[in-house]
């Protein structure tokens, strides 16, 4: 994660991209106040011309959910500061690379990157590492992901959105949407995309963690799973390819205490039920990740 300062004119380009999530008007500062070039530093609310006002958090991210969305289920404190040690540690780094070189083979070395469901940023990072000059913009629900994707790169942004709903961005106006084990909304991310653009889907295979028990309450991966999604998906678009991704890697009693607490098991187990379980193991421990990276066009 890089926590350079914000490169010159990223919000100038971003604001082209952000709409109102309310009445879908374009974005700006209250009048008066200078328009953001780089960072959002010292700019405390955008709005639009209807009179919505959207606050901009101390941590450089714009907060544009509405007061009818529900974020019982989005990533909170624990759970986030438990995702950035075990990205840390290195397990997911093929899984980010592969998706950099592939974006980087469908977005313009200019191009914008919408990452629906961003978490902390990692992998919309890496991502723009391999554009010279793309900027990206973070979609998330959760505000403690987004305090960290706000810094996650010098050409990357974030702001509070509901996957489920109309995202706050212009039709049209992403070259590329990442999707990286997140709740995937057809429609709009047909609707953000360029008719030439591409949707990028990362999953995980059945084979992902298979080694871990099931006492240990992870959530398995449905063998379904895969079929959802194109049956999901397939109304808004077509399927171009799907390449696999899967390394062994070793895993400590941390690296598998984060790897729970990280995710939605973390919302039904303690962190000692966790500490435990995981205590029973006999680390390290040899352990597959298994990813699918999906790329799907517009119909």
């Amino acid at each position: 994660m890089s926590n350079s300062p914000a490169a010159p004119g990223l919000w100038h380009r971003l604001l082209e991209v952000l709409r109102c999530p309310l009445c879908e008007g374009p974005l700006a500062t209250p009048y008066g106040v200078p328009a953001p070039v780089g960072t959002l530093r010292g700019v405390k609310s955008l709005g639009c011309a209807a009179g919505h006002s959207f606050d901009v958090a101390r941590q450089g991210y714009l907060s544009l959910l509405t007061g009818n969305t529900n974020t019982a289920n989005a990533d909170n404190a624990a759970m986030v500061s438990a995702r950035t040690l075990f990205l840390d540690a290195g397990h997911y780094e093929p899984l980010a690379r592969a998706l950099a070189d592939t974006v980087a083979e469908l977005c313009p070395p200019d191009g914008t990157v919408v990452d629906a469901g961003a978490g902390t940023g990692y992998y919309l990072a890496a991502v723009l590492d391999a554009l010279p000059d793309a900027v990206g913009l973070g979609l998330d629900a959760s505000k403690f992901a987004l305090r960290r994707a706000a810094g996650a790169h010098p050409r990357a942004g974030a702001a509070t959105g509901d996957i489920w709903k109309p995202l706050p961005v212009v039709s049209g106006a992403a070259d590329v949407v990442t999707n990286v084990f997140a709740p995937r909304n057809g429609p709009e991310f047909r609707r953000v995309l360029r008719p030439d653009g591409a949707l990028v889907v990362v999953t995980p295979t059945a084979r992902h963690l298979a080694e871990l028990p099931a006492s240990l309450g992870m959530l398995s991966v449905d063998a379904a799973k895969e079929d959802r999604l194109h049956r999901t998906l397939s109304g808004h678009f077509r399927q171009e390819r799907t390449d696999v991704v899967e390394r062994e890697v070793t895993m400590t009693d941390d690296d598998v205490r984060h790897l729970i607490l990280m995710g939605p098991s973390a919302h039904h187990l303690g962190a000692e039920e966790v500490h435990r379980s995981v205590a029973s193991l006999g680390t390290p421990l040899p352990v597959t990740v298994s990813f699918l990276v999906s790329v799907y066009r517009p119909r």
